[in-house]
């Protein structure tokens, strides 16, 4: 994938300073910049709930009312497991080892999506060049309007009203229908180029989406039947792309970060201070959200360091923090998830009105 987008590289002073203090943290520390023993443990806790989450809904089968409990819990484990596993190993950074890493980031495909799609569209196309438009494709939401650049429908005035609609079945329009779309296409978005997809990839794609739908759909349709199983993956997926969109959307579409839409292709400033005008954090202090979210809720820290482990983030916070005071650069963090969802919520309804 080419761009011929550029940022600014004359003045680098900011990000010489802040990777340097960050190369000292480390080095003083002596860490790793990878996981550690605690998020080898989480991930052991999340496919242990997902798995007697499964093996309970589908061969114990409680009473219904616990079923409907089970399948929200599912729903919030499915991203979880997201959040702290597949994300750090889609990244390298879960494990110091490299086949730690690539076997862990396979779990997306076990969830029903495809990790090659997701390191094209998120490592290198989101994180490159996030919120820019035609670049960054997470911004590109089917009849939704995130900022000013996008051309505004007719419908976005109602987009206030059913935006958590969108954001609900979002996982499950992922898994069923936007993969074989990019596979099919072999393109990311309506503006990106095509690419070649290898003959291995192809084969993993068709071997793990069978595997997902014995798994999930074949399996519980023949112990519990269709009409079971269908609302229990509709209340499990909802659950799940409820938690996936909104973590994205209050990270990068919120009241005080910036898009870029520049014909020229060049953006002004250099790419980390790109990366924090462009990027929020919510909550850092909630320490139950942030082992919930694998700490996606520091999304600052993560884009300027994707290839430092989440569980280093809090400690990172406070550097990234004091180095954007001595140079003046905003930062943009919300005290709370509601401080952030409100933000987001009032980009939303701006932009559907003007």
């Amino acid at each position: 994938m080419k761009s011929t987008i550029k940022f600014n590289n004359v003045n680098t002073l900011f990000s010489k300073a802040l990777k340097g203090k960050i190369n000292s943290y480390f080095k003083q520390k002596d860490k790793k910049k990878t996981g550690d023993r605690t998020i080898a443990l989480k991930a052991g806790i999340l496919f242990g709930i997902l798995a007697i989450t499964y093996v309970t809904l589908v061969f114990i089968q409680p009473h219904w009312i616990i079923s409907v409990l089970l399948c929200l819990i599912l729903g919030v484990n499915l991203s979880a497991i997201g959040f702290n596993v597949m994300h750090d190993a889609g990244h390298n950074t879960f494990s110091a080892d490299k086949k730690t890493n690539t076997i862990l980031s396979y779990s997306l495909n076990l969830l029903g999506g495809n990790i090659y799609f997701w390191k094209l569209k998120h490592n290198i196309a989101h994180h490159t060049f996030t919120n820019i438009e035609g670049e960054d494709f997470d911004i590109e939401v089917k009849f939704m309007r995130l900022h000013e650049s996008q051309q505004r429908k007719d419908y976005h005035r109602f987009q206030r009203y059913y935006f958590l609609l969108l954001y609900g079945i979002s996982y499950l329009a992922w898994i069923f229908y936007q993969d074989y779309e990019k596979f099919f296409r072999q393109k990311l978005g309506k503006t990106s180029e095509q690419f070649l997809l290898p003959m291995r990839e192809k084969v993993i794609f068709w071997t793990s989406k069978i595997l997902h739908l014995i798994i999930f759909i074949v399996i519980p349709v023949y112990f519990l039947g269709w009409l079971s199983v269908f609302v229990g993956l509709l209340i499990a997926g909802i659950v799940c792309g409820l938690s996936l969109a909104t973590v994205f959307q209050l990270a990068h579409v919120v009241t005080e970060t910036e898009f870029t839409a520049d014909e020229s292709r060049h953006v002004e400033n250099e790419w980390m201070i790109h990366q924090l005008s462009s990027t929020a954090n919510f909550a850092t202090s909630n320490k139950a959200l942030t082992w919930l979210l694998g700490g996606l809720n520091f999304q600052v820290e993560h884009h300027l360091f994707p290839k430092i482990s989440h569980v280093h983030y809090p400690a990172l916070n406070k550097i990234v923090k004091q180095t954007c005071m001595e140079f003046n650069i905003p930062y943009i963090e919300f005290k709370s998830f509601g401080h952030a969802f409100q933000s987001h919520v009032q980009v939303i309804q701006l932009m559907g009105k003007h």
